[in-house]
């Protein structure tokens, strides 16, 4: 029998999933119309950093299926969601995109893991910086919508 934290992180990536798939509607909209209107990016570009980083986290790190599963799911469903936007996005609107995605999405990333594998030679190190680096974005993430409230 599995320990009960494995139920309970099992539950997580449900609810994980879940959210993952929330902006399901918002792209259907996005296709149906074949324009992004007044929708933004960045909210899926910085899920798809968050949840590429988490997978890299998950990979690296003995008995951390579960967060590389859900993450990995995470990636690929956001890989989607921005790939749509740049598909229907205007020209204008599609370049900066690009631009956006290339900084937080590759170069971004790739700066990270090379940091990480280059600043420590103990794998549990990597694995803690790369889920400190990891949780410091979650934090900035989940946490950016209070500073439209707060004056």
């Amino acid at each position: 029998m599995a320990e009960p934290s494995f139920y309970i992180g099992v539950i997580g990536n449900v609810i994980s999933l879940l959210v993952f798939l929330s902006p399901v509607e918002t792209f259907w909209k996005i296709a149906k119309r074949k324009s992004t209107e007044e929708y933004k990016s960045l909210p899926y570009i910085c899920t798809l950093l968050g949840s590429s980083l988490w997978t890299y986290y998950g990979i690296v790190t003995p008995g951390e299926y579960l967060v590389s599963t859900v993450n990995g799911f995470g990636a690929l469903v956001e890989t989607i969601y921005v790939s749509l936007f740049l598909f229907y996005a205007p020209r204008n609107l599609k370049l900066n995109t690009i631009v956006v995605v290339a900084m937080l999405n590759v170069f971004f990333p790739i700066a990270a893991i090379v940091a990480t594998r280059s600043a420590f030679k103990d794998e549990k190190m990597r694995s803690q910086s790369m889920g400190f680096i990891s949780a410091g974005l979650n934090i900035i993430m989940y946490g950016s919508p209070l500073s439209a409230m707060v004056s």
